[in-house]
């Protein structure tokens, strides 16, 4: 066989459209096409976004090719708006699931900005109901048994860029006070990095500090160890289906025992909203949500709860409530029991699992927000978006295997019956 060379080529004046290139598609997004079109999803967005245009002037993005986009984010990974326009114009399988012809263009990022700016939260919670809607119409969405957990998501700001909030001076200032405070006159740049270095109080605090950036995110501890701006996100995972039925982003600094009840409240809505006639009857978090007063909460509102406790030597009942200690030793009995190490398994399995689809794969674990408005309501909706796109996932994925291993909520064995092996809401079709 010879050497094949390759040789500059000039591009041809007219191409006829039967020789233009026509990629086969992945079979996933063929299969999630299908189950968006049987679902109506387009016409569904459309009445959506509607009251948020005006008539006439030239036609922009239509919303099913919009929340396709935003999918494509979340399936393969891309963290910008930017790298999702870039992926969609280069790719010919993802043309044929935005339903893009090879000879028109495909949107860029700035139409993508002006779409998310001008559409409010509410349409993308509106989106994810509907989802969880086509869960609950095959038998998916169990809803008893929540689980429920949290995460840091990195904020898309410094922590040199704080300054304090009852002066406004940033770092650098702060350090030179202190330098003049020491007998420092004209402290050069070295010399504040020395005193920074040699002092022993060196933590800051959220009541002090705020970034000048962004000021929604907080001083926090990743899970890395590192300290960064960050803010908080919070899943609730419906243990028996693995599908995401609340999601919440917060202020990084909000307890757990703080934001769990309000998350909780959201899933119950989010269910009620999807059809579904099963109620969360339990809930089941990690030791960082365990606080008495969470406890009584949930136990007066008819939830049984799984939260282990943390290690402590003694504990003194004289004075609380007595409410709160039958609240306490029920929920100890409870985690003991095999059905309650059998939940807390699931929990730091399925839960965990979606933050890892979401924020190492899905491309989500930097907040980037845009500048101007509510920080906290523009990462809530970025990150939203990308945890709706997971339930589909997971129906596409169910959907491609049949339905022989869905089984019915009248026929429930063990805790509550198995599982559907549709997997996790990831891309499990590549």
């Amino acid at each position: 066989m010879a050497l094949g060379k390759r040789k500059p080529q000039q591009d041809e004046l007219f191409i006829p459209t039967a020789k233009l290139a026509a990629g086969p598609g992945h079979p996933f997004y063929i299969k999630l096409n299908e189950v968006l079109a049987e679902a109506g999803f387009d016409a569904f967005v459309e009445r959506l976004c509607a009251p948020y245009y005006k008539e006439g002037g030239r036609s922009g993005i239509p919303p099913g090719v919009y929340f396709r986009m935003l999918f494509t984010g979340y399936f393969e990974g891309l963290d910008s708006q930017r790298g999702i326009a870039w992926r969609c114009a280069d790719s010919l399988a993802l043309r044929t699931f935005l339903g893009i012809a090879i000879t028109e263009d495909t949107p860029v990022h700035a139409s993508m900005t002006i779409i998310r700016q001008r559409l409010p939260e509410s349409v993308f919670d509106k989106v994810f109901v509907f989802v969880l809607s086509l869960l609950e119409q095959i038998g998916l969405l169990r809803g008893k048994a929540v689980g429920l957990d949290a995460t840091t998501l990195e904020a898309n700001a410094a922590m040199r860029s704080i300054v304090r909030k009852d002066t406004g001076e940033d770092w650098k200032h702060y350090l030179r006070g202190l330098a003049q405070a020491e007998g420092i006159a004209n402290p050069t740049e070295e010399d504040l990095r020395r005193l920074d270095r040699g002092r022993k109080d060196k933590k800051v605090s959220n009541e002090q500090w705020e970034s000048s950036n962004d000021p929604d995110s907080r001083i926090a501890k990743m899970k890395d160890g590192r300290t960064h701006m960050a803010y908080k996100a919070e899943h609730a995972v419906d243990l028996a289906s693995e599908a995401i039925v609340a999601t919440a982003v917060t202020f990084a600094d909000t307890s757990d025992p703080r934001s769990g009840p309000v998350t909780l409240s959201l899933a119950e809505a989010n269910l009620v909203l999807a059809g579904s006639d099963t109620g969360v009857a339990e809930a089941v978090m990690d030791k960082g949500y365990h606080d008495n007063g969470l406890l009584v909460k949930l136990t007066e509102r008819g939830m049984r709860t799984y939260v282990p406790e943390r290690r402590q030597k003694s504990r003194c009942w004289t004075d609380k409530p007595p409410e709160q200690e039958q609240a306490f030793r029920a929920n100890r009995r409870r985690v003991r029991g095999n059905k309650g190490r059998q939940l807390n398994r699931w929990r730091s399995e399925r839960c965990e699992r979606t933050f890892a689809h979401v924020c190492e794969t899905g491309g989500v674990g930097v907040a980037k927000t845009p500048s101007g408005g509510n920080q906290t309501d523009s990462i809530e909706a970025r990150d939203g978006v990308y945890l709706k796109v997971c339930n589909p996932g997971q129906r596409t994925s169910t959907t491609n295997r049949g339905f022989s291993h869905v089984q019915k909520r009248e026929e429930p064995t063990g805790i509550f019956g198995p599982a559907p092996a549709g997997g996790p809401c990831a891309l499990q079709a590549a």
